[in-house]
């Protein structure tokens, strides 16, 4: 084998990032276990446990039945035990599922119990539209989530952040949910072999620019990119950071960013109306009122539940088109 074809960068796809960030935490730690919907013989219904029941075997990878409320009080329970399970559920709508046992049980314990308990659970979960799934298997709820105190979401946008953050959420002694993109399954980056963490609380500047700031979630990072790529062409220097961190939010990136552009938008996929996005604005609002020339913008889904006709689906997802009209309405161009 050559110097070259040895030197080149390792390109995995999101999908197989999040396998080999489940693999080695299995291997790093021995009270780790999955459990979840069909993660053992199917390997999941995205197949990003594929191969793990052939090398843990049924004791560390449980096929689980159909209840998201047991598979979250199974988790609660192990880990108030000793253990570290990895929690798998299945679409971030069965979240109604299994809410209190999130909300009440999940988030509190170690609070109720004046940390004589921690709660290391990672719990993986998809989210997001763009497969013609429907109303109930489409959705994106990390705002539901950020609002439970005791509870931290992360939502990777790329194969590099998916399996750094994974390894960080099992590390971690508190619930982590990462949430993941159904539709960036296929999308590849470059990923290191070794086991790393991307560090929950950071976003990231993936672009960066001098006089407007756009802050994306998730998907929406990529969106955001093409637009300040369409941006660039009309004189406007686009800054994209990804907020890769919902809860807890890194306001000091955009605080920093915003001191630099003086305008700013922030775009997620899930509904506009209560998204998280708000949060975000409220709380630059506070720490950046005076650097602003404008008001903040957001992009988001119409305030309506994902329609299944993919013509329509197309329509009600955010992407870069909107983004740039909205850039556009905030200078006025």
């Amino acid at each position: 084998m050559s110097e070259a074809i040895k030197d080149q960068p390792r390109v995995l796809p999101y999908v197989s990032a999040i396998t080999e960030a489940v693999q080695q935490v299995l291997k790093e730690q021995d009270n780790a276990f999955v459990a979840g919907e069909d993660v053992g013989q199917a390997g999941s219904v995205f197949g990003y446990y594929q191969g793990l029941l052939a090398e843990f075997g049924d004791r560390r990878i449980v096929d689980t039945p159909i209840s998201e409320k047991g598979i979250i009080g199974l988790g609660v329970g192990a880990a108030a035990t000793g253990c570290r399970p990895i929690l798998d559920v299945m679409f971030m709508d069965f979240l109604g599922e299994c809410m209190d046992e999130v909300a009440n049980q999940m988030a509190k314990m170690r609070f109720m119990f004046g940390g004589g308990a921690t709660l290391p659970i990672t719990v993986l979960t998809m989210a997001g539209a763009g497969m013609n799934l429907a109303a109930q298997h489409s959705q994106s709820w990390e705002a539901w989530l950020a609002h439970l105190p005791g509870v931290k979401v992360v939502m990777p946008s790329n194969a590099y952040d998916a399996k750094g953050l994974i390894i960080a959420a099992a590390r971690d002694d508190n619930p982590v949910f990462v949430v993941l993109n159904k539709m960036s399954l296929a999308m590849p980056a470059e990923v290191p072999e070794h086991m790393y963490e991307v560090p929950i609380g950071t976003s990231a500047i993936v672009r960066p620019g001098t006089n407007f700031t756009i802050l994306a979630i998730g998907r929406m990072v990529h969106e955001a990119l093409a637009a300040a790529k369409t941006l660039e062409a009309l004189g406007v220097d686009c800054e994209v950071i990804d907020v890769r961190s919902i809860q807890p939010f890194d306001s000091a990136t955009a605080v920093t960013s915003i001191e630099k552009t003086h305008r700013a938008l922030i775009v997620h996929e899930a509904v506009r109306f209560g998204g998280f996005g708000g949060e975000i604005v409220a709380q630059l609002q506070e720490e950046a009122f005076d650097y602003l020339d404008a008001p903040i913008a957001r992009v988001g889904a119409p305030f309506s539940p994902v329609p299944y006709s993919p013509a329509l689906e197309k329509v009600y997802i955010p992407n870069a088109d909107n983004i740039v009209a909205e850039v556009k309405k905030v200078l006025g161009l």
